[in-house]
């Protein structure tokens, strides 16, 4: 299992590509519940996204990770509660969430978090009233007593979410990812909610996001499963489990995604990505349904490998718009690639395969010219 930095973390906080969004683990026993947890383990998932519908995952959880904390992350939603009966609901008011956050420690038996969430951040009246209501200082508060090591939020509102980063507190961000989102036509929004941004407000998100040095997890990958169904697909493709993850695997600042699982069958789905071939997780289809306004820009999907010069062209290119929305280090990354920009032969070869009509000839030259060579 691939495993990618936190870029604020230590050295030992490396999250597994491959994570599990528990809130579908409600419709099963807790016996199954703690199966799925330990097989997911056993292949090497370590990243768990925990707000789920019904506090029932949480003992099973807690088991299941009890001879293994120290290697294990998972976040838990200040502003996400549990009723008496253990339904989810959603509040603002601090005593609430306080309650919730005790018995969630309690129940997982253990004395720390890994990341206390900002629950779904969608307006920034839901991150005001978090700010007025005292919530943000707790979280402040348990991060200097070392029970919240990092403070994340959850959002599906780009706008919004690119001014939670401005306040320099945030080291991972929740957010929805899969094509049928990043490609919303103008004009309109049948792919997802009305604020969920266009192509190019959501590709600055997950650039300035990685240039904050900001990990991102990723939720929905599948749109509810719309995607892997043509007639429900609103791009008129199927797509298979292995190209969604691959596809949100290849945003600038991602370092894992968290699809939603039932079960023991839907865990194995998700864990044939890690035997899938390149041809399995090739998305590049994706380009029949891209909007105008994307053609032209390179998404790193890799379609135009292989280069005869050995340039991996969609990193390079990764680098050059990170240079480009202010990330000081990308320059620095690039100098240390084997083969740059400057070595490409003008061959074409790249132009003629990429889905997206990116003229990646032209592209080199102008990233060579930028970096010096």
């Amino acid at each position: 299992m691939e495993q990618r930095h936190l870029p604020h973390g230590n050295a030992c906080e490396n999250l597994s590509v491959l994570g599990i969004g528990a809130a579908g683990l409600t419709q099963i026993s807790e016996r199954d519940i703690e199966a799925v947890f330990h097989k997911a383990l056993e292949h090497g998932i370590n990243y768990f996204e925990m707000c789920a519908g019904n506090a029932k995952i949480y003992a099973p959880f807690g088991r299941a990770i009890a001879q293994c904390r120290k290697e294990v992350f998972f976040e838990l939603h200040f502003g996400a509660i549990y009723d008496q009966n253990g339904d989810y609901g959603w509040s603002r008011d601090l005593d609430e969430i306080q309650k919730t956050f005790d018995w969630e420690m309690k129940t997982l038996h253990t004395d720390y978090v890994d990341f206390g969430f900002l629950h779904c951040i969608d307006t920034y009246d839901d991150y005001e009233t978090l700010v007025s209501h005292g919530v943000l200082d707790k979280i402040l508060e348990l991060k200097k007593q070392g029970v919240v090591r990092h403070i994340g939020f959850s959002s599906h509102t780009p706008a919004v979410a690119s001014k939670i980063l401005d306040t320099g507190l945030i080291d991972l961000m929740l957010f929805s990812i899969n094509p049928a989102y990043d490609l919303e036509k103008p004009g309109e929004h049948a792919y997802a909610i009305d604020s969920c941004g266009d192509t190019l407000s959501r590709m600055a998100l997950y650039q300035k996001c990685e240039a904050m040095g900001v990990g991102i997890t990723v939720m929905k990958p599948f749109h509810g499963g719309g995607l892997l169904d043509r007639e429900a697909s609103p791009l008129g493709i199927a797509l298979t489990h292995a190209q969604c993850l691959q596809y949100a695997l290849d945003r600038p600042g991602v370092l894992s995604v968290c699809p939603g699982v039932r079960n023991l069958q839907d865990l194995d789905t998700v864990l044939h990505f890690l035997s899938a071939s390149p041809d399995e997780k090739d998305y590049a289809c994706i380009a029949n349904a891209t909007p105008q306004s994307a053609l032209g820009h390179c998404v790193y999907c890799n379609h135009c490998k292989p280069c005869p010069a050995g340039i991996d062209i969609g990193l390079v290119n990764k680098y050059y718009d990170l240079a480009l929305n202010g990330d000081a280090m990308a320059a620095n990354h690039y100098a240390k690639l084997t083969v740059n920009a400057s070595k490409c032969l003008q061959c074409g070869h790249c132009d003629h395969r990429c889905p997206f009509l990116v003229r990646q000839s032209e592209r080199m030259a102008q990233i060579a010219r930028h970096f010096g060579h």
